[in-house]
């Protein structure tokens, strides 16, 4: 463990806050919408912006440049950035310069990603929480090509004990995605008191259950056939029966908050309860609202 690792910890906690905003728009979003969203979302008080990097989206760090070069207080975070899309020293290189050029506004989420989309870029899937642990002592031996004194803020997505371990020891904490408070308090118990807990958490503003668990399902629908995530719903509990053909009604519900504004951050302030440290909101996506900014406008005054 880094020897600053805990005042790192202490300085991204107090900075980011309790609420942060999640959006896949961010990953495709033309660089005049994306700018103007996260313009909205900082004033909306949201201290971090979560985008994933996905086979088809805009390159993590580049487009980690756009958000912070649009706004002066807000942090980004790639969530995540895949350890299969470039070396190591890469990550370290476009890290450094990111905060250094944003006034220390950038977290670097890292992730193993999926089976399928690692091995359409020539890769193989095996044993991620290896491939991880040796990304990461890789960005550790890598040289200080940018600036040594600029420190690398990393974070890691992850579900079950081995990766939480791996973050709790290795990295700021844990970016745990597609989860519910019943795993934020598993999380914090695997991870220990210190480390960063920022839990990813759906909402579909929609008080009609018929329309909401239509948009929830079609959201979720990847997830329940990638094994990562089925794995670990097991593990939380649920039957395959649960997960099958779309999900049943009682998992749809634990996954994804859907309501009002008032049941919505009831629920969200579940997580905080749970042992986390903040909470990123992601809107269901809305071709009409695609970087989620009306939904987080709604909840704001309630947070």
């Amino acid at each position: 463990m880094p020897a600053d690792l805990p005042a790192q910890r202490a300085h991204v906690r107090a900075a980011i806050g309790p609420w942060g905003a999640w959006s896949f728009g961010y990953a495709t979003a033309r660089s005049a919408e994306a700018r103007s969203g996260v313009r909205e979302t900082e004033a909306l008080g949201y201290g971090c912006v979560w985008y994933p990097e996905t086979t088809d989206s805009r390159e993590a760090y580049v487009n980690a440049a756009v958000l912070l070069g649009a706004t002066e207080r807000i942090h980004v975070a790639t969530g995540i950035a895949s350890i299969w899309s470039r070396d190591a020293r890469a990550s370290v290189q476009a890290a450094r310069t990111l905060s250094d050029a944003s006034g220390d506004r950038f977290l670097l989420g890292l992730g193993v990603s999926h089976r399928p989309m690692v091995d359409s870029r020539g890769h193989r899937y095996a044993r991620p929480v290896a491939a991880m642990r040796g990304y990461l002592e890789q960005m550790a031996a890598a040289d200080d090509a940018v600036d040594p004194e600029q420190p690398v803020r990393t974070i890691l997505a992850a579900l079950r004990p081995p990766m939480l371990r791996l973050a709790a020891e290795a990295s700021l904490g844990a970016h745990p995605y597609l989860v519910t408070p019943e795993h934020t308090r598993r999380a914090r118990a695997e991870v220990g008191p210190e480390p960063l807990l920022c839990v990813e958490q759906k909402v579909v503003l929609e008080a009609d259950p018929e329309r909401a668990r239509a948009i929830a399902r079609a959201e979720v629908a990847w997830y329940l056939q990638a094994e990562n995530y089925v794995r670990n719903l097991e593990w939380l509990g649920f039957a395959p029966e649960q997960i099958a053909g779309g999900g049943a009604d009682e998992l749809i519900d634990r996954l994804v908050l859907w309501g009002d504004a008032e049941t919505i951050v009831r629920g969200l302030r579940e997580h905080h309860a749970a042992g986390a440290d903040h909470v990123a909101i992601h809107p269901c996506r809305d071709e009409a609202d695609p970087l989620g900014v009306r939904t987080l406008a709604a909840l704001a005054p309630l947070l």
